[in-house]
């Protein structure tokens, strides 16, 4: 079915395929004033062979890991071709051409369809081409396609031009070829100079996405698998479902702006469903996934059906093999404590009761433990220069942008400096990371006032892998200034100048000298990490700095939450008292029995502890808030054999149930990039203190760094994976 827009008369039709073909005739006569000429005679050149020089030119263009065995090729770089004909070729008698063509409506105006001459110059063209050797029957051309070109796969053809017409090759996939970004050339809107950067954010096929929260930072590999098979014709697949015309593909921004969106369901069936809801009997949860590669090939295989179900970490996993796919430097970003701001108006409000608890049904805005979005390369000829480089995108559906739920791509620079006015997307961002948490407690009408001010709790750390290590790098001073610090509060005053809500709820400078205050108390919770379904203790560490001795009551409140910061059950209700002289900390222990949660845990496991105190010679109210995720119980990968090519090792995945429930309709995956595709074992239960072991026998292909990714899910127990690195040696 052709993908044309065409929406009136005289309105321009734009190609939206890369799979819709036009298949031009084999013989295209020229006009002719003596009726229909005859075919070309067969003392003409004919065509009898066309070597597209697959693994060649993909070691050249570093294309060589794709499992495609077609020519896979880099923008703006030469790649060579040598044609067979049934006779020798004579550069001056001979009209000789190459034809590319990408879509159903080709058109040299438009970038789909170029035409080169064997042999010759062709003035003003934007692909150039020269005749590197002529030997006989063989003629080897060099082929330079254009900085900006399309990106996509091209037919070719060979056409002999004779008096009578044109005499083309067979239509013939094996010598179609796909054009990608070029992050090696100085020319593409996507170069980056740094090697090392390129290897890790384009060519590395599995990394490792950080989960956790911020006091207890996790982790967990991920199979972005851009180079296995299918993956690339998927990546195009979900180009031409989401009708991006062919005439945008060229361009980065449009790419990746596209991508952001196509990467969610919400509004354009694009690869994946979101689902908050604990409930994925439809589908896979999102914690069960350990790859890109099993969501991309089933979107594709199933003609764009999207796949059930993803959270912000998958949307981000997806979008990063993508990117990476069609040869976008990608990385992705954990951003800690981030805000999701209901109301827009860069406030994060906590609501408490009159006994200090949680509000929960007037509690509307939340703070993410975690969100995971992408960072891409490249410049922004749409913008002042100084705002290209790193760019945030976003695919996690969350708000709309032009209609359509995708965010960026937004400069990180212009996010650290507050300018918001640049495209796009920049103010959604800035609220993430520089929300204010404010806590404020109701009375029994409703009315509400502010209790404290958190200007810092948001956006407190920023992380993505990396480069060549298994390590995180912490790129939070790439996004935000020193908290408090002169540049911060210029960020701020900037953002307010290009549309940003004032923050009247902060104290106002006064024009005259003030007494300094006196220093103030301030109180903190305390954790260890702590296994799912533990005891444990929580310390609440009061610090006096004042000169007076304090007297502090505090309502400790326990909910169980999402990773997303949205309560789902109170479990704990606790007051406690304390002393405190002047210069000095107490210490509260709090009891948290695994009684009073694992009965309410949902996915993910985190805990969410709220702390309101006041102070009772001053009135003065005090709050803190802690998250902490408790850890799952361990899955066992090991390897039995040493690793080496054309060998089989054998692979063990184990688990041991370590609760007093059972657990039912479990799921484990194997996933290994370059090793296996994805393979699922299914368990109906696993009894209390029962163990399963799971065995697959491979055979490594090829040598290098390879990892086995496994991860075992059931509705009791999320998120529970682990992954195992091993070398592969001849």
């Amino acid at each position: 079915m052709k993908r044309l827009e065409s929406s009136g008369k005289g309105r321009v039709r734009f190609a939206k395929s890369n799979s819709d073909e036009h298949r031009p005739a084999t013989f295209e006569p020229f006009d002719t004033k003596h009726g229909t000429p005859r075919a070309p005679t067969t003392q003409g050149l004919s065509v009898l062979d066309v070597d597209m020089r697959a693994a060649e030119n993909k070691r050249a263009h570093n294309t060589i890991s794709y499992k495609n065995t077609n020519l896979i090729v880099r923008r703006n770089q030469e790649f060579f071709i040598t044609i067979r004909f049934d006779q020798p070729f004579n550069n001056q008698r001979d009209n000789v051409q190459m034809e590319f063509r990408i879509g159903n409506s080709p058109d040299e105006n438009k970038g789909t369809y170029i035409v080169l001459p064997i042999g010759k110059e062709k003035p003003d063209a934007r692909w150039r081409s020269r005749a590197v050797d002529i030997q006989g029957n063989y003629v080897t051309v060099g082929v330079t396609s254009d900085a900006s070109c399309i990106i996509g796969r091209f037919q070719t053809f060979i056409v002999v031009v004779s008096d009578f017409g044109k005499q083309r090759t067979e239509r013939n996939t094996a010598t179609d070829f796909y054009v990608l970004f070029n992050p090696w050339d100085p020319e593409d809107q996507v170069y980056i100079s740094n090697e090392n950067q390129r290897q890790e954010y384009v060519l590395n096929d599995v990394g490792i996405i950080y989960n956790g929260e911020i006091n207890n930072i996790g982790s967990r590999s991920w199979n972005f698998g851009q180079f296995e098979q299918g993956v690339l014709d998927a990546c195009l697949f979900v180009l031409d479902a989401g009708k991006v015309p062919l005439l945008y593909r060229g361009n980065a921004t449009q790419i990746v702006r596209q991508g952001s969106a196509l990467m969610n369901a919400q509004d354009d069936n694009g690869v994946l469903v979101g689902n908050w809801s604990e409930d994925y009997s439809v589908g896979t949860a999102p914690t069960a996934w350990t790859g890109s590669t099993e969501i991309l090939l089933k979107y594709a295989r199933e003609g764009g059906v999207p796949v059930c179900f993803a959270q912000c970490w998958v949307y981000a996993g997806v979008l990063n093999s993508f990117m990476r796919c069609l040869g976008i430097p990608t990385r992705l970003i954990t951003n800690y404590c981030s805000a999701h701001d209901n109301t827009g108006n860069l406030k994060t409000d906590i609501v408490l009761d009159e006994d200090g608890r949680v509000d929960r049904s007037r509690t509307r805005d939340s703070v993410w433990n975690y969100h995971c979005w992408n960072e891409v390369y490249m410049k922004r000829p749409d913008l002042p220069d100084k705002f290209s480089g790193w760019q945030v995108i976003d695919s996690t559906p969350q708000e709309t942008s032009d209609g359509l739920y995708r965010c960026g791509p937004t400069s990180v620079i212009a996010i650290k400096d507050g300018e918001l006015s640049y495209p796009f997307d920049a103010r959604f961002v800035f609220a993430e990371l520089n929300s204010d948490v404010i806590y404020r407690q109701s009375d029994k009408y409703g009315n509400t006032s502010i209790l404290r001010v958190d200007t810092a709790y948001v956006g407190r750390l920023l992380v993505t892998k990396r480069v060549n290590a298994n390590s995180y790098e912490d790129v939070t001073s790439n996004y935000k200034y020193p908290e408090g610090s002169e540049r911060d509060k210029q960020t701020m005053r900037n953002a307010e100048n290009r549309g940003a809500p004032t923050r009247d709820y902060l104290p106002q400078p006064q024009p005259q000298p003030q007494p300094q205050p006196e220093a103030r108390v301030t109180m903190d919770i305390q954790a260890d990490t702590i296994k799912m379904g533990d005891n444990f203790k929580l310390t609440l560490n009061i610090n006096n700095q004042t000169s007076r001795t304090c007297t502090i009551n505090a309502t400790i409140t326990g909910c169980v939450s999402f990773y997303t910061g949205v309560v789902s059950t109170t479990f704990k209700l606790e007051n406690k008292a304390a002393t405190v002289n002047p210069q000095n900390t107490s210490k509260l222990q709090i009891n948290v029995q695994a009684m009073e949660y694992m009965p309410y845990l949902v996915e993910q496991a985190n805990l969410l502890f709220v702390v309101n105190g006041r102070i009772q010679e001053t009135g003065q109210t005090l709050s803190a808030m802690r998250v902490i995720t408790l850890r799952p119980p361990e899955l066992t990968i090991k390897v039995n054999g040493i690793p080496r090519v054309g060998k089989d090792l054998m692979v063990l995945v184990s688990f041991r149930n370590p609760f007093t429930f059972l657990l039912t309709n479990v799921q484990l995956r194997l996933d290994a990039v370059g090793l296996l595709p994805t393979r699922i074992k299914s368990y109906n239960q696993i009894p209390p203190g029962g163990s399963v072991q799971y065995t697959e026998v491979i055979t490594p292909q090829t040598p290098g760094r390879k990892v086995l990714i496994g991860s075992l899910d059931c509705a009791a127990l999320r998120q529970v994976t682990n992954q195992l690195e091993i070398m592969v040696n001849y």
